[in-house]
């Protein structure tokens, strides 16, 4: 009731001032750092944000009102309607970014074959670089044709066009241990609502880290491991360079609640050096690729026990790690002489993307109870 409205008029006045004051910044700033432009792109990027968070808003309440004032919000037309609304927005968003921050995405063989067609999929990826949320919810909704469930942090929601839209979507918000109410949902619970009755097309989105990955972090999370009796992964958190230790609590219980899902690991490279504020300033234009990679496992090959489990998504997690360092090696010997590629491959029995510019965080909170989960820190 406030911050929705304040968008949309904050829009509106932004708008005229907004556009005289980057042609000002964007000469004053070419002229002092010839080819850059880092004030300039912020600053556009900033104004349109605001305006796109200002459609989605507009939108959202167009929505309201069609579907009879909200009262047939929750139907499966509406249902449908808002993933359109979303997958376009965010087409329109990633447009933007390749534009002003010279971004590109590209999928590397994605393993998602024709045994993952009309079934969930359970969907576990690294945490790493700003914004690699949106990446992958960007990825299922227009390059594969899913409609993803995410668990937030439930900061997230003041942002009006997260809070808006993904209130009307099956996805959960959880307040971190630390400052959670008797009560309030965990991430675990959150995960298993999320979890029932998928759908065909449902793809549930987790991120094991629990937060991006920083020196710091990882070592906390090694430690972790250690005081909680379980010094053998410790041992195999050491050995991942690339990646931190992942929480089983979130995953495991996904992996229970919808028995029948193929589970897909993400890996991607591109963005994991971009840790504080000074790295984005430092390396804009980014000039970066985003590589991902997927790998599905049939729900077969998951193993039943759940020590068995842990073992299992600590090995996959190597493996992870391993995909991320070997194909560091390769751009380093190139020379990160890498072209950009703005559409990935078709993988088989999956719909092709759409031209993006023809048409657009979820951040990821730590899962609760584990063995392998002791004390969780939370995403950024």
């Amino acid at each position: 009731m406030v911050l929705a409205p304040a968008v949309v008029l904050l829009a509106v006045v932004v708008l005229p001032v907004g556009v005289l004051l980057l042609a000002f910044v964007a000469g004053v700033i070419s002229w002092l750092l010839p080819g850059r432009l880092r004030t300039a792109r912020v600053l556009w990027m900033a104004i349109f944000y605001l305006f796109w968070d200002a459609v989605v808003v507009v939108v959202a309440f167009a929505l309201w009102v069609g579907s009879g004032f909200g009262w047939r919000l929750r139907s499966t037309a509406f249902q449908r309607a808002h993933y359109a609304f979303a997958a376009h927005m965010l087409q329109v968003l990633f447009w933007q970014v390749r534009w002003t921050l010279r971004l590109s995405i590209e999928i590397d063989e994605a393993d998602l074959d024709r045994t993952a067609e009309g079934r969930p999929l359970v969907v576990a990826s690294r945490h790493a670089g700003p914004g690699d949320s949106f990446i992958l919810v960007h990825a299922l909704l227009n390059w594969f044709d899913r409609e993803p469930r995410v668990v937030l942090k439930d900061t997230l929601q003041w942002d009006p066009a997260i809070d808006v839209l993904l209130n009307r979507l099956p996805a959960q918000f959880v307040t971190p241990r630390s400052a959670r109410r008797d009560g309030a949902p965990t991430t675990t619970s959150g995960v298993a609502r999320l979890a029932e009755h998928l759908g065909p097309r449902g793809a549930l989105l987790i991120f094991p880290e629990g937060g991006n990955v920083t020196p710091r972090r990882r070592l906390a999370r090694i430690e972790a491991l250690r005081r909680a009796g379980h010094p053998e992964l410790a041992v195999q958190a050491e050995q991942m360079t690339n990646v931190m230790a992942p929480h089983a609590g979130g995953l495991l219980t996904a992996v229970d609640a919808a028995p029948d899902a193929p589970v897909v690991f993400v890996a991607h490279t591109g963005l994991e050096r971009l840790v504080t504020v000074a790295d984005i300033w430092r390396e804009l234009p980014m000039d970066k690729r985003i590589v991902m990679k997927g790998w599905s496992v049939p729900p077969g090959q998951v193993p039943a026990d759940e020590a068995g489990q842990v073992d299992w998504l600590f090995e996959w997690w190597g493996r992870i790690d391993r995909w991320i360092e070997d194909h560091e090696a390769v751009v380093a010997g190139l020379g990160h002489n890498v072209e950009a590629v703005t559409a990935p491959a078709r993988p088989p029995g999956i719909v092709a993307p759409e031209d993006d510019a023809s048409s657009a965080s979820a951040a990821a909170v730590p899962d609760d109870e584990s063995p392998a989960d002791p004390e969780p820190s939370v995403a950024p």
